[in-house]
């Protein structure tokens, strides 16, 4: 069977699924089942438009009610899959990108899209995650807050928080280096957030790199110290690390194959109880009561150069 014909009959199930009420969005819920997705993303924005039209399609299949995309899956990274952003071709990203909207609606499907958002002539573009809601409209977009020295290059770092509710269920945005910044996790859990999103692009590096062992060890902390669930994406190159989707415990609850292109699904039902050993103190660190209990006053406890005797 040729390959356009295929695609025509998958979609025809997923619209099919949409009409007759057989997706997932069940209003209200606090439920959500997640596909976070991972495939070697390149300089080839119509390369990588193939991958992200497939895995919507799939993830669609697989009732997910929202995919998640790499940093910068659509366009490519900079420093990495391009050398430089002189020449970019911009008008092939806007077109694929208008088709990922067409496509989100006639999946009916949430997406949050890598991508690059381009600024004004002289300025430095964003390092971005569109959010496209399941009529295929942009409602918002995360601009990486915290870009490396090599991003800094190229972007221009964000200065929002985004967050959106889908189900019932509060989630939030960030973007790779974005990890070694607890503020902005704290942040996210100020606002009451039930589930991070974090796109990276942690691909194409020397064997033995370091980032394949720490940033999932990262997200655990992070998870768990907030309490919220995480779900992770990650560029399939090699040498990476795969997409993981992390419960409000701390716990891996799954992952992928590393450097090998597939889609995690997951559920999310903010109902369930998990283990949360800072949940009785947490609000009063986050307000800087930093102690547990009631402090003393005492000049035994003052005294702090010497050992008292009786």
């Amino acid at each position: 069977m040729k390959r356009s014909v295929f695609i025509l009959i998958l979609l025809g199930c997923c619209f099919d699924f949409a009409v007759n009420g057989q997706n997932n969005t069940d209003g209200q819920s606090g439920k959500l089942v997640v596909a976070a997705c991972q495939f070697p993303v390149s300089a080839d924005i119509a390369e990588n438009y193939d991958w992200i039209k497939k895995q919507m399609i799939e993830a669609r299949l697989k009732k997910a009610d929202i995919v998640q995309f790499p940093e910068c899956a659509l366009s490519g990274y900079p420093e990495v899959d391009l050398k430089t952003l002189d020449g970019f071709d911009w008008d092939l990203l806007v077109e694929k990108t208008d088709s990922i909207l067409s496509l989100t609606k006639q999946l009916k499907i949430w997406v949050l899209l890598g991508s690059i958002h381009r600024l004004s002539d002289g300025v430095k573009p964003h390092n971005s995650l569109y959010v496209i809601n399941d009529e295929g409209k942009i409602v918002d977009r995360y601009d990486k807050r915290f870009c490396t020295g090599g991003d800094l290059k190229h972007f221009s770092p964000g200065d929002h928080f985004v967050n959106f509710d889908l189900n019932g269920v509060n989630c939030g945005l960030l973007i790779c280096y974005d990890i070694r910044f607890p503020e902005l996790y704290r942040e996210y859990r100020k606002r009451n957030t039930d589930l991070i999103f974090q796109s990276f692009y942690n691909a194409r590096q020397k064997k033995g790199s370091i980032h394949p062992v720490i940033m999932p060890i990262t997200s655990q902390a992070r998870a768990a110290t907030n309490y919220f669930y995480i779900s992770l994406t990650n560029s399939s190159a090699t040498e990476s690390w795969p997409c993981h989707f992390i419960t409000p415990d701390g716990l891996i609850q799954n992952k992928l194959t590393t450097n090998v292109p597939g889609i995690l699904i997951s559920n999310v039902d903010i109902s369930e109880n998990y283990y949360d050993a800072s949940k009785a103190f947490r609000e009063n660190a986050i307000n800087g009561i930093l102690n547990s209990g009631e402090t003393v006053k005492d000049p035994r406890s003052e005294n702090r150069s010497e050992i008292i005797e009786q």
